[in-house]
């Protein structure tokens, strides 16, 4: 069905606001953790004016006002007071039916370009050093295969395809799929955690579970999917827990902060004299990439860009031969 005719859902109305908020937001397959900071921008905008007006009595002149505090005395970045806006405008448009998102001019955040930090081949041999266990397979993987951090933890078994050397990324950023590159280094090492996955995911089922999270469309349509082989996370969590949504106990995925802490203790043992995170290896694998001479367009295909316009960023702090262009002084002189 065209979305334009899609009819609109409408919450329901007995329900309280900030439970039809989680409503319309699981409707429209949002993922929990966005749910999560939709709901607090929502409860930070409502208190901003004593916690006690609705939201249908407030317009685009307070939304402004509220977005105006963030930028200049909280002092927020630009993606922050975006992602503020996008959920008070994803409040009024779609819970409240009230359209005012072409009304709003609040103050804005100065955004600061910057080049992206990069480390150099040797500098990413001592960091993974210094790693070990399923961390270092993770940060391996998103340096060989230029995925981003979310996108290497929500991989599930039935994405990577040992027989092309491929991964597929389902739902990168904008919702978006893409193929990207199996490093061929990390063949064994991968073919060996998925083997571990599909061992305890048998021992979780012979206790009685083996569920995993898989959407609620999907869900409905297949119902013995979410405990398929296939589905399971390719880095799962060490234990069960209760998922926040359905109330079933699960295995989710490994938590984000177990790769961001390892990257940052390993930089500091590797003496490595740099802001470095895991997104530092998303960096450094497009400019290792573009000075291999991987064509830019083929690139921005891996990375999943929109536009080329973003991975030409790489192209400003990539390595460069200089030793052999001829100063226009010499050809001057030459010519003389």
């Amino acid at each position: 069905m065209d979305q334009s005719n899609k009819p609109k859902f409408h919450p329901n109305p007995k329900l309280k606001l900030m439970d039809q908020v989680r409503e319309v937001l699981r409707y429209h397959h949002y993922s929990y953790r966005t749910e999560q900071t939709y709901c607090q921008w929502i409860l930070r905008y409502i208190r901003y004016f004593g916690g006690k007006t609705h939201p249908k009595n407030l317009g685009a002149k307070n939304i402004e006002a509220f977005l105006s505090h963030l930028a200049t005395e909280g002092q927020v970045t630009a993606s922050t007071q975006r992602q503020a806006l996008n959920a008070i405008v994803f409040l009024y448009k779609n819970v409240l039916d009230i359209h005012l998102e072409d009304k709003i001019t609040p103050a804005r955040s100065k955004r600061t370009a910057s080049p992206p930090t990069v480390m150099t081949p040797s500098e990413v041999q001592r960091l993974f050093a210094a790693m070990e266990g399923k961390p270092a397979l993770m940060a391996k993987l998103i340096y060989g295969s230029g995925m981003r951090l979310m996108e290497c933890i929500r991989l599930r078994v039935q994405d990577i395809d040992f027989g092309q050397n491929l991964i597929f990324i389902r739902g990168g950023k904008g919702g978006k799929d893409r193929t990207t590159i199996l490093p061929q280094n990390l063949r064994d090492e991968m073919f060996r955690q998925i083997e571990a996955v599909k061992s305890l995911h048998h021992n979780d089922l012979e206790e009685g579970f083996g569920d995993v999270y898989i959407p609620e469309a999907l869900a409905r349509k297949y119902p013995k999917a979410s405990r398929s082989t296939g589905w399971q996370w390719v880095f799962p969590a060490k234990l069960r827990s209760v998922d926040p949504r359905s109330g079933k106990e699960m295995r989710h995925h490994v938590l984000e902060s177990v790769l961001q802490k390892a990257v940052k203790r390993a930089s500091e043992q590797a003496a490595i004299d740099k802001k470095v995170g895991c997104h530092t290896l998303r960096h450094s694998f497009a400019t290792h990439m573009l000075e291999n001479g991987v064509n830019i367009r083929v690139l921005q295909e891996l990375l999943g860009h929109a536009d080329v316009k973003t991975t030409e960023i790489y192209t400003h702090v990539m390595a460069r031969d200089v030793r052999a262009l001829r100063s226009p002084l010499d050809l001057l002189l030459k010519k003389v």
